[in-house]
């Protein structure tokens, strides 16, 4: 018996192809209404982005600021911008609302010079300053008999002086006249500490103004080699963590990262890059808030945090009042940086937002905190088991790290 064969059109072989058919709509249709999504967000970002920057700078605080800043090789940009920016600023706020406390420490260039004739100008300004001037270089510090804090046994078998200490010690000294002029009856509302940066008043205007004034500490972000952001060492996210990315958005939290795109604002746990505002009532506290390292017993375990990280982990008002980075106010290293980010436009264009906003979350999605954190906290847990007097409530500041100082900078080892 013959039978006939079936038509093509009929029967069950033919249903694989419609179901291979849907899906493929499906994920068109997905795949569509992604890139719809995408270009709408994109579009969104970038209209908030330029309308925030083309804002009109606030008024001019009317703050009583104390200046602090240290300096080591830092002649051209001195020179260049620093200097005129400082003056602009002094002028802006009124000579008799500020203080300039400087430090330069043993630079090979001519620091010196450039900051003896800012000392110059703001004399003729009438303005309160100490602008110290030290010949003490990396080689001496290094060369001296090594002492009890802040030396450590390394692995390159030999006690060398860390970094971290001998940083936090310089930034302390600038703060020394803050505490001297209290007791004369003196005061200032905020401290601000100036990197060498090229910024503006604007910058500063808008760094003080951040969230109405209200913050433990507010930072601006800096830039050395635009669009990667420069101070990885001390920016920590509102959860604790590192950059995911050191590129706009940078960040693992949703809740920093959200705020970045809103142009708003960022919560951190810890942040400098650059320019820092902070409140000058805790370094007149008792105990008084100052910069410091990680104990070098805890150093020994290869771990560092930085001082400029450590200092939000002891201010009070971090916890009460917040620490924030303001996307709006961007420093640069170089002149050129600083121009990079300040364009005539949005600072970020839509290809790069478009693109940012993927790898971010690719990273996100891939990749964990988890495994590095642990390293850390195991060798934390470990030296609080041998010294259980001790605790340490910067953890979230340190690195797999060991830092020291050397005759021409720092060094890993």
């Amino acid at each position: 018996m013959i039978l006939p064969l079936a038509s093509p059109k009929s029967g069950p072989r033919w249903a694989p192809r419609r179901r291979y058919g849907f899906r493929r709509r499906v994920g068109l249709l997905v795949g569509l209404g992604l890139v719809i999504w995408t270009i709408l967000q994109v579009l969104s970002i970038h209209h908030r982005i330029a309308l925030v920057d083309n804002r009109p700078p606030p008024s001019q605080p009317s703050d009583r600021v104390f200046i602090a800043s240290t300096h080591w090789n830092n002649e051209r940009i001195l020179r260049s911008n620093w200097n005129d920016a400082v003056v602009d600023l002094v002028r802006t706020l009124g000579p008799d609302n500020v203080f300039v406390s400087v430090l330069e420490s043993g630079s090979w260039d001519d620091s010196k010079g450039a900051l003896h004739e800012l000392d110059t100008r703001l004399d003729r300004l009438g303005v309160r300053r100490n602008i110290t001037l030290s010949d003490t270089t990396h080689q001496d510090e290094i060369s001296a008999p090594p002492g009890h804090e802040g030396w450590i046994n390394t692995p390159r078998g030999r006690k060398e002086l860390r970094r971290i200490p001998y940083l936090a010690r310089l930034r302390n000294w600038t703060l020394q006249p803050l505490v001297d002029l209290a007791r004369q009856g003196v005061t200032f509302d905020k401290v601000l500490f100036l990197n060498d940066v090229v910024f503006t008043v604007d910058d500063v205007a808008v760094l003080l103004n951040t969230n109405d004034g209200v913050y433990g500490a507010v930072c601006s972000l800096d830039f050395s080699k635009p669009p990667l952001y420069y101070d990885t060492f001390a920016l920590r996210d509102s959860q604790g963590d590192e950059h995911i990315m050191q590129t706009w958005p940078y960040f693992r939290s949703g809740a920093s990262r959200r705020a970045l795109i809103n142009m708003e604002p960022v919560p951190v746990k810890s942040c400098w890059n650059g320019m820092v505002a902070m409140p000058a009532a805790p370094f007149l506290s008792s105990p008084p808030l100052r910069f410091r390292a990680i104990p070098d017993s805890l150093a020994l375990s290869h771990l560092e945090g930085s001082e400029c990280c450590l200092i939000h982990a002891d201010n009070p008002l971090s916890q009460t009042h917040g620490v924030y980075l303001n996307p709006q106010v961007r420093v640069g290293y170089k002149p050129e940086a600083y121009a990079a980010v300040h364009p005539a436009r949005a600072w970020l264009s839509l290809q790069n937002i478009a693109m940012a906003l993927w790898e971010n979350r690719i990273r996100r999605w891939t990749t964990s905190s988890y495994f590095k954190l642990q390293v850390v906290r195991g060798r934390i847990a470990k030296w609080q088991g041998n010294q259980p007097q001790q605790r340490e409530k910067g953890d979230f500041c340190l690195i797999n790290e060991m830092q020291v100082l050397v005759a021409n900078g720092w060094a890993h080892v």
